[in-house]
């Protein structure tokens, strides 16, 4: 396969992730993807973020979240998003030490 296929591939993939998690599933909570997966929603748009800044191209969190939601942040989870329990809560905590402090300090 070439280059130019594979990225196109990889492409075709991640937009059918986003369409998954924004379109088809919704009602999934940001938190409950972080505690089980170790990223969530917020997490892609930080990644696509980090994307763009790799190639130049300066997006800030909100901008890379409204790209990525199609919409501002805060109308998505006003929309989507419930109050999470405090179990939810302490279980963040963990994974998102793990899975974004730890990581970011190994850069």
């Amino acid at each position: 396969m070439d280059e130019q296929t594979r990225i196109e591939l990889e492409a075709a993939a991640f937009r059918r992730l986003r369409q998954h998690l924004l379109e088809d599933r919704p009602e999934v909570q940001n938190i409950d993807l972080m505690n089980l997966a170790g990223f969530c929603r917020n997490c892609l748009s930080r990644w696509y973020g980090e994307a763009a800044a790799e190639r130049g191209i300066e997006i800030g969190k909100d901008e890379a979240r409204e790209i990525f939601y199609g919409m501002p942040f805060e109308d998505w989870k006003a929309m989507h998003q419930t109050e999470a329990t405090d179990s939810q809560k302490a279980s963040f905590e963990t994974s998102f030490k793990e899975n974004v402090l730890d990581k970011d300090s190994k850069k």
